[in-house]
């Protein structure tokens, strides 16, 4: 994992052709399909129960992608870093958790 230092900005430069990558394009592929879905069945008008039934599905769906990258978030950044002896990244994932849990 390779960081940029410039204004604490962090990168992480992901293996494009690993598993994990690719799970996460499919899931973000998928909620892109489903909110199209969705904007087509406002334009046509659709029993309002039945969108907000789809919009609850994509709320899941972006959970499950947000839970999938924070656990590689984890496994891979927040381990590297606390083995560096950079223990900031406790804090900022304390704030991350925060921010996630509403």
């Amino acid at each position: 994992m390779e960081k940029c230092c410039c204004a604490e900005v962090k990168h992480k430069h992901r293996d494009k052709d690993g598993k994990e990558y690719k799970g996460l394009i499919s899931r973000l592929n998928r909620i892109e399909g489903q909110v199209r879905g969705i904007r087509r069945m406002v334009e046509d008008d659709r029993y309002c129960v039945d969108i907000m039934t789809q919009v609850s599905a994509i709320q899941a769906a972006l959970g499950a992608f947000n839970k999938e990258l924070l656990a590689q978030h984890i496994h891979s950044c927040v381990v590297h870093d606390i083995r560096e002896g950079d223990d900031k990244v406790v804090d900022e994932l304390i704030t991350l958790l925060g921010k996630m849990v509403h």
